[in-house]
């Protein structure tokens, strides 16, 4: 199969500027994603789409193709969606290249390996999905704010349970997606017909949005380096 790695990474970050070429754990965090789809064998090709020369240049350093992008698609308004379909329409345009499948790999969830992304294919063949996302496993009792009070979400706090007595559930990690082409142009979505999930270790679950986010995400990378581990 024809399996494209897609890293969306722009150049505009309001929250931690210049959050996706900052040095994690010795290199730049967007250079992490682009090692781990190269390294992954299931993956023919690395594609970075980015607004910033800063950015491509340091994708090619690291060994990734990139597609230019539109600052109309590179603001605080777009949408991943948006610069997927962009990067694959940029592609078959100007090499008529069309692949089987899209690993989309966001950099700022940097706490995974190349065989997380291999088994990540494997499990979406092997469940014959139409689109997959990684997600961690979770016992945490959700409550919400309601127009009566605090309401319990996910359980009864009348008729707590353990929570190993919880029944199975999932924290979206961000980490890995995989879909069909045709998922994105239906619906507009990384996600679409039948999904599967693949579940990853405890430390996968962080995502890099804050300063915080990021000092945890370096420790983790630096103090636990088999910590992307999937759990089967």
């Amino acid at each position: 199969m024809k399996v494209i790695a897609i890293i969306p990474a722009r150049g505009g970050s309001k929250r931690l500027p210049k959050k996706n070429i900052l040095p994690l754990a010795g290199k730049p965090l967007l250079a992490h994603s682009i090692e781990q789809a190269r390294a992954a064998q299931s993956v023919s090709r690395t594609i970075v789409t980015t607004d910033s020369d800063e950015i491509a240049a340091i994708a090619r350093d690291f060994g990734a193709e990139v597609v230019r992008r539109p600052a109309t698609l590179a603001d605080d308004t777009a949408t991943s969606e948006s610069a997927l379909a962009h990067a694959l329409q940029t592609l078959k345009e100007s090499e008529g290249y069309v692949p089987d499948l899209v690993v989309f790999l966001q950099c700022t969830s940097p706490i995974r390996c190349a065989t997380d992304i291999d088994m990540a294919v494997q499990m979406f063949s092997i469940q014959k999905a139409d689109s997959l996302l990684s997600v961690c496993r979770t016992h945490t009792f959700l409550w919400r704010r309601g127009p009566d009070g605090a309401e319990s979400v996910n359980y009864d706090y009348r008729n707590r349970r353990r929570t190993q007595d919880m029944p199975e559930e999932f924290v979206e990690n961000g980490s890995i997606y995989v879909f069909k082409p045709w998922v994105l142009e239906k619906f507009n979505n990384r996600l679409g017909g039948t999904i599967a999930l693949f579940e990853m270790g405890f430390w996968a679950a962080w995502q890099i949005d804050t300063q915080d986010d990021f000092d945890f995400c370096e420790w983790v990378m630096e103090r636990h380096p088999t910590a992307s581990s999937s759990v089967l």
